[in-house]
């Protein structure tokens, strides 16, 4: 009786941290993304041979569109980003080019970042392509953190092996990603910090990619200023919006 008693517990236990594993990562999503998002970002990418500053303004929707449009500096100024569902464009002012990106470069370089195509609009969700699981406790970056580990789920549309995400306990907010390969290999990770305040939420403003695989390739985004939860019309995801000059 005891044992059996036993089981149940731990039965009923490990059901409750599987489900917190999933509400967590949500509360921690949902914190830094919003259903909508409008606002004005800026990128640095430092490498061992440049740095280099770009200034951009953005609308999302969800996972399911997205714009980015730079601003500065102004030989880059005026190119964009679509993306719409599983569709993603790139528009060169200049050139006045437009050119869509296929699946199989969601996993390269944005902007000659360490982010990727797919990091930039927002491809993938996590809650419906991975299997989430609370794996422990860690102080990371000076929070007490959850350390929650993701794995693809069979036929997932994603780029990567598994993904370890830390989650502070006291803010439900994100601290640390890291991002591995199908060979368990870490190819690199993300560090949040500096929470500020937008929109009434206190989220991360400075996010910081760290390539692990190409040493001091460091691409770091601060949030300047944004609004979620806003009304953003269907126009801004268009084709004429996206070759519009600004």
């Amino acid at each position: 009786m005891i044992l059996r008693l036993s089981f149940i517990i731990f039965f009923l236990n490990a059901s409750s941290l599987a489900q917190t594993a999933e509400e967590i990562i949500t509360k921690a999503e949902n914190a830094i993304k919003g259903k909508t998002a409008k606002g004005f970002v800026s990128m640095t990418v430092k490498t061992p041979d440049y740095e280099r500053t770009l200034k951009m303004e953005n609308w999302w929707i969800g996972n399911e569109k997205a714009l980015i449009v730079i601003k500065s500096p102004k030989k880059e100024a005026g190119n964009k980003t679509l993306k719409i569902g599983n569709e993603m464009w790139n528009y060169l002012r200049n050139t006045g080019t437009t050119i869509k990106i296929p699946p199989s470069m969601m996993l390269q370089s944005w902007n000659g970042s360490d982010f990727t195509n797919d990091d930039l609009v927002r491809e993938s969700n996590l809650n419906e392509d991975y299997f989430i699981r609370l794996i422990g406790s860690e102080a990371v970056e000076g929070n007490n953190c959850w350390k929650i580990e993701l794995t693809p789920k069979p036929d997932a549309p994603v780029v990567w092996g598994k993904l370890e995400y830390w989650v502070s306990k006291q803010e439900i907010l994100p601290v640390r990603v890291n991002y591995y390969d199908e060979n368990s290999k870490l190819v690199r990770h993300m560090l949040f910090s500096e929470n500020k305040k937008f929109s009434g939420r206190i989220i991360p403003s400075r996010w910081m990619m760290i390539n692990d695989l190409k040493k001091d390739h460091i691409t770091s985004f601060i949030l300047e200023d944004m609004a979620f939860d806003v009304v953003i019309s269907d126009n801004i995801f268009s084709f004429r919006e996206l070759e519009r000059g600004d």
